[in-house]
């Protein structure tokens, strides 16, 4: 079914705040990645590539998983999907102390790769849910108010994540790389993670205790639908180009931020300072999200994309051209123009897709894939050029392409609201 202006599903309201906590959780899960990388390059003596391998590892798994997870959501309904997901996300959690306590690398990689592929049935669950509890014409503020929340995640996940991993060990003031300071910074790496498990954990009981009110507010049973069939689809296609090029725009930011703003030529600041500084890039993006909420009830989603995606290319072009605090800002600034990026390419993209909802939302989910790429497109740059600002062009492109397809979208007529799309079961 496809939810009309007239027609609410009863208890949708409860659910979608149940629902609501999932983009919490995979928000700080994500942005935790952020201080990794910085702690991965101290601890294992890495050059940027090698670190940055920790957000191929993570967004990898987007494009490996996401078309098997449209799968699973057809046949295992939208509850079951999520509680599996949270499951596996504790799972890999655990993986982490046994890579460290290893001293093996790969092992660490391995772990993210299966906490992401959690995720990514997460995601591909939660967003079409949270587009669908409700009425059609209040879904673009639904999703960038479930995204908002996300944000809150992403913008704790980095302060809390430096604290943890960028403190005592070999980032202690003085402290050099022994066998005795890495020890540390690895049981640093651990506890991370070993909470993180715990969290996950915690929202999997919630969501149980959940279950049967998402069951009854989400949408009515269907057959399983083939993801394949989104490919069928220009706009399902052009949707997912759209998020692989945000994400991968988002992520190599994101991830280069902390050893940005350390750099001598730039804030010069202690690397955990740096560090909970990232915290405001993702801050911005849940201050965006808020107010794009509101907006985006009176002002086409299109046109607000647009000027969005305008602006990040511009944040991006003057990091690139100049140093200092300048830079430095404008790099921190443009987390607050993300914020409406992701949800409103998502539901831009349902509106005109003529594909099934479930195979529609698995084929933009494996555009998150473009978050493994991208980054390390920019982190070979900054190994070429010897300095990050050269990479900032990577997210620029990236920025001009989503502004070609906010145009195309606002150019487009929304489909038919009366063309059934075929939801997953519950």
């Amino acid at each position: 079914m496809t939810t009309t202006d007239a027609a609410r599903p009863k208890g949708a309201g409860l659910a979608f705040a149940y629902v609501t906590t999932l983009f919490f959780a995979w928000g700080f899960a994500t942005s935790l990645i952020d201080p990794l990388i910085a702690a991965v390059k101290r601890v294992f003596d890495l050059n940027n590539a090698e670190a940055f391998l920790t957000t191929f590892a993570w967004f990898i798994a987007y494009g490996l998983m996401s078309l098997p997870a449209a799968s699973v959501l057809g046949k295992l309904g939208y509850s079951r999907s999520i509680i599996g997901a949270l499951i596996v996300m504790v799972a890999g959690c655990l993986i982490v102390p046994a890579a460290t306590a290893a001293d093996w690398y790969p092992g660490v990689l391995l772990a993210l790769f299966v906490i992401a592929s959690g995720v990514t049935l997460l995601q591909v669950a939660a967003n079409p849910l949270v587009a669908e509890l409700g009425t059609r014409k209040g879904s673009h503020m639904r999703l960038n108010l479930s995204q908002a929340f996300n944000s809150l995640g992403t913008t704790i996940g980095p302060w809390l994540g430096s604290h943890v991993l960028l403190t005592g060990g070999v980032f202690a003031a003085g402290a050099v790389v022994t066998a005795a300071t890495r020890s540390q910074s690895l049981r640093s790496i651990d506890m991370a993670f070993l909470g993180m498990g715990a969290f996950f954990a915690l929202i999997a009981v919630f969501i149980f205790t959940a279950r049967k009110k998402i069951n009854a507010a989400a949408p009515a049973a269907t057959e399983a639908v083939s993801p394949l069939k989104a490919l069928s689809s220009p706009w399902a296609v052009f949707g997912a180009l759209a998020i692989f090029l945000y994400v991968g725009s988002e992520v190599a930011i994101g991830g280069m931020l902390t050893n940005f703003l350390e750099s001598p030529d730039v804030l010069n600041a202690p690397i955990e300072t740096a560090g909970k500084m990232v915290a405001l890039y993702w801050g911005g993006a849940m201050v965006g999200r808020f107010i794009g909420s509101a907006v985006l009830t009176r002002v086409p989603a299109g046109i607000v994309l647009a000027v969005c995606t305008v602006v990040a290319a511009l944040l991006c072009l003057v990091v690139s051209q100049v140093g200092g605090p300048t830079a430095a800002y404008a790099a921190l600034s443009i987390g607050l123009f993300n914020s409406i990026m992701f949800p409103t390419i998502f539901t831009l993209t349902l509106e005109r897709s003529t594909a099934p909802t479930s195979a529609t939302s698995g084929l933009l989910v494996f555009g998150i894939i473009g978050g493994a790429l991208l980054p390390q497109v920019a982190a070979r740059i900054a190994d070429a050029a010897g300095a990050l600002q050269p990479a900032f062009i990577v997210p620029l492109l990236g920025y001009v392409g989503l502004t070609v397809f906010a145009i195309a979208a606002a150019r487009t007529k929304v489909r038919d609201a009366d063309v059934v799309r075929a939801p997953s079961p519950h």
